[in-house]
């Protein structure tokens, strides 16, 4: 037992010499919680100017490139929605004037068919008309040929008739008397 005795003394008087030494150690002193404290403030202020003032910084730079991005697209649209519908509005327009040029085109055919019929009415009414003239000369020249041929017989006759020539003068005369007396009977209804 004296060496259970000796440990438990030993025991006991460790016991006491950590009690004593805690005790001691566990004293609150002030100026070490305002220095730990100050050096704890100045650590935050040193990380802030460091550190969180350039992540704000940064951060504040993408949110501002998110708005500005979100602005440009958002213009875009309006843009797009704009150039749609000046696009929509260039092909009306594109389309109307394709339409009035067809139309023109359509009026001044229609004009250009009515001018060359007109033209071509023109034209067969001058050959009519010449045609009916040529026929008019045809007839009075085949006439004056059957005069002629009528009053070379009738001299002929007349000559015999008379048993003398008649001279150029008198030939024309009675020829010229005849023909009239002829017109005048033709000319008379039947």
């Amino acid at each position: 037992m004296p060496i259970f005795a000796l440990a438990g003394d030993a025991v006991q008087t460790a016991l006491q010499a950590f009690a004593q030494e805690a005790e001691a150690q566990f004293q609150i002193n002030v100026f070490w919680i305002i220095a730990q404290a100050a050096s704890f403030v100045l650590f935050l202020v040193i990380v802030y100017l460091v550190a969180f003032r350039r992540i704000g910084g940064v951060l504040e730079e993408r949110r501002q490139r998110i708005e500005d991005g979100l602005r440009d697209a958002d213009q875009a649209r309006v843009d797009r929605e704009q150039a749609a519908a000046e696009r929509l509005k260039v092909l009306a327009e594109a389309r109307s004037e394709a339409e009035e040029t067809l139309a023109r085109a359509q009026r001044l055919a229609e004009e250009s068919r009515e001018r060359d019929l007109a033209e071509t009415r023109a034209e067969l009414e001058q050959m009519r008309e010449r045609a009916a003239a040529d026929i008019v000369a045809e007839k009075e020249r085949a006439l004056a040929e059957v005069r002629n041929q009528v009053a070379d017989l009738a001299l002929a006759a007349a000559a015999r008739v008379v048993g003398e020539t008649m001279s150029g003068e008198r030939e024309k005369r009675l020829v010229e008397e005849f023909l009239a007396q002829v017109g005048k009977d033709s000319a008379r209804p039947n």
